[in-house]
């Protein structure tokens, strides 16, 4: 699986973004998929998760009820879309993929990853 996140930028606190992750290879629409960030100074971190259906999701207690994770596997894409962004969600955002259905939250779980894109949030 090869991944390709895209969708990062400058915007305001209190703004809204929505990051896309395009993946390659047939086994794709059977993986679960995961979104981690890491700031400047700070090691990675989980934001959220999603199963191969989509049908099953988490986050992080940090985001909760601020972003959201989907997926549409016949674009064979997931997304983060991002709300009420506060200037503590600047950082790399990465996607990531594992060999297997179900969610995780441990970076240690996810087997392949995408190159990241940078989020400011300005305040």
């Amino acid at each position: 699986v090869q991944l390709q996140a895209s969708g990062g930028g400058l915007v305001q606190a209190g703004g809204s973004l929505r990051l896309s992750c395009a993946g390659s290879g047939r086994t794709f629409n059977s993986v679960a998929m995961g979104w981690f960030r890491q700031a400047p100074g700070k090691e990675r971190e989980f934001v959220a998760t999603i199963n191969w259906s989509g049908g099953s999701t988490s986050y992080a207690d940090s985001v909760k009820g601020r972003f959201t994770i989907s997926r549409n596997n016949a674009k064979n894409t997931v997304y983060l879309q991002m709300n009420t962004l506060k200037p503590e969600d600047t950082a790399t955002y990465y996607c990531a993929a594992r060999r297997y259905t179900l969610t995780a939250t441990g970076d240690y779980d996810y087997d392949y990853w995408g190159q990241g894109t940078l989020v400011t949030v300005s305040s």
